[in-house]
């Protein structure tokens, strides 16, 4: 597993351990989690939710009227430091 996958499945496990059920996947440069919060969500898990995510790369919450409220977050995968960074007809 990248060592994105590894954070992200840190990040969820510390999520499922507060109550939330996550979802983790993996993508071309980056591994998501997600997790649904509930409304009645307190103010002290919101904290411990927050400090939780702080580990990613980047985070949201996306909140909608029919679909309630999701929080996210995103950890990047390691960029090559050789070889074809830059893709094909790069130069240096």
């Amino acid at each position: 597993m990248p060592a994105s996958g590894v954070s992200a499945a840190a990040i969820a496990a510390r999520l499922s351990a507060l109550g939330l059920p996550t979802q983790v996947e993996e993508h071309g440069s980056h591994t998501t989690v997600e997790a649904e919060i509930p409304e009645s969500l307190s103010a002290e898990s919101w904290r411990e939710v927050l400090d939780v995510v702080a580990d990613a790369d980047r985070f949201g919450l996306l909140a909608t009227s029919l679909n309630g409220r999701t929080l996210w977050a995103a950890v990047r995968k390691t960029v090559p430091t050789t070889g074809d960074v830059g893709g094909p007809g790069h130069q240096r």
